[in-house]
């Protein structure tokens, strides 16, 4: 395992941000949201790369770590979340590999489907997430 940087781990802060996003694009996170980001993360995004933080804790949980402290604790608009994903994504092209973009891309739409399939608002922040990867 590697030692993370700070940015590397903002990465990861970052992810969490995108995901809550699109969780409470509708005002509301369901459980079923939830557990489909806590399986994702475990089954994608841990075995993606070697990093993690001072505590020799996986770098990938702070998508979790950030998306739990967001869903508890407010603070931030989904739209505040999604410009600062945004922010961060123009400010570091190069961590977001075709790779990380693929699965990006599941795991929003996976979040998106796992209640009752996708929204109106989740399709309109979906819509505006694949214009940004593909830039």
């Amino acid at each position: 395992m590697v030692i993370a940087t700070s940015l590397e781990i903002k990465f990861y802060q970052n992810l969490g941000k995108l995901f809550y996003a699109i969780a409470a694009s509708d005002k509301i996170v369901r459980e079923a949201e939830v557990e489909t980001l806590i399986e994702l993360v475990k089954s994608e995004w841990v075995p993606m790369d070697d990093f993690e933080d001072e505590y020799q804790v996986d770098t990938a949980y702070q998508i979790e770590t950030v998306f739990d402290w967001l869903d508890c604790e407010g603070g931030l608009s989904t739209e505040s979340c999604f410009d600062e994903f945004k922010s961060f994504k123009n400010e570091n092209e190069s961590l977001f590999t075709i790779k990380h973009k693929q699965l990006i891309w599941k795991t929003c739409n996976a979040i998106a489907n796992s209640f009752s399939g996708k929204n109106k608002s989740e399709i309109i922040i979906l819509a505006r997430l694949k214009m940004m990867l593909e830039e």
